[in-house]
């Protein structure tokens, strides 16, 4: 009986060539793969969207429909990557599959008009879209949610973001409908400005000294991926109505003014 004990333990010594011990030791030097939280709208209904969101090349980890009673569905486990970010930038980090959550809602976007035609001026047709708005009970749900994940995840307010701010001259979702500012005043969510500092930048003197260099400085430092070119060009306009869409929702036109100046410098001295 012992020889017949000896030998199966020489077996699997033999077949099993090594074991991993994953108590003894611990390491300090690692970090959580998701460092931001993406928001999305569909621009589809509910059954269109679960189709196109499990079906084909396109995913993400959380899809909030437009029906009140609906559960939030979970469609790829936090671990693992969705494709939702595409080509995207934010805070110097691009490929932001890699490590960002994604959340698709269903909201059908903007009533398509006329003014689509002009592909050209893309700015100037978000500010004369009607953009359809969230359901009060898609906010709730969203507000939740993401408590939970920047609980988890330990994510700072400005990484909660738009499509349209990784991604700022191929898309425009969620839109100037999604309410931000709602997020952070009810749920503590995301980034938002103080009116003190506000009103201290909301400065005409001030505002005309900074050029278009400095003002793509200053967006480059809140996070947006902007070259540095000193020019007014295509680009620096796409941007400028991104950061609008999210914080200056009012009147997105893409054009730098002495109010979405303030804004900027007040998130910046507040969060960078």
């Amino acid at each position: 009986m012992k020889k017949i004990i000896l030998l199966i333990a020489g077996i699997l010594i033999f077949t099993s060539c090594y074991r991993i011990d994953r108590k003894t030791y611990k390491a300090i030097g690692y970090n959580e793969r998701v460092r931001f939280i993406i928001l999305h709208y569909t621009a589809i209904d509910t059954d269109r969207s679960i189709r196109a969101l499990t079906q084909g090349d396109i995913s993400a980890h959380y899809l909030v429909t437009d029906k009140k009673w609906d559960y939030i569905y979970q469609l790829v486990p936090l671990e693992k990557r969705a494709w939702h970010a595409g080509i995207s930038e934010f805070a110097g980090r691009t490929n932001l599959n890699d490590s960002s959550i994604g959340i698709e809602i269903v909201n059908k976007g903007y009533k398509k008009t006329i003014i689509d035609l002009d592909s050209e001026n893309e700015v100037k047709n978000i500010a004369n879209r009607e953009f359809y708005p969230y359901k009060d009970y898609q906010i709730k749900k969203i507000g939740k949610l993401l408590q939970d994940l920047v609980k988890k995840y330990n994510i700072m307010p400005k990484n909660i973001l738009g499509h349209s701010d990784i991604s700022p001259t191929r898309k425009q979702d969620p839109g100037p409908m999604f309410p931000w500012e709602r997020l952070y005043k009810e749920y503590g969510i995301g980034a938002w400005y103080n009116m003190d500092d506000f009103n201290k930048f909301y400065d005409k003197n001030l505002y005309e000294k900074y050029s278009y260099g400095d003002i793509q400085m200053e967006l480059r430092r809140y996070g947006y991926g902007i070259r540095i070119s000193g020019v007014n060009d295509g680009k620096t306009i796409k941007v400028i109505g991104a950061f609008q869409s999210h914080f200056r929702q009012t009147k997105v036109t893409g054009e730098m003014d002495l109010e979405t100046f303030a804004i900027l410098k007040a998130l910046n001295k507040k969060y960078n």
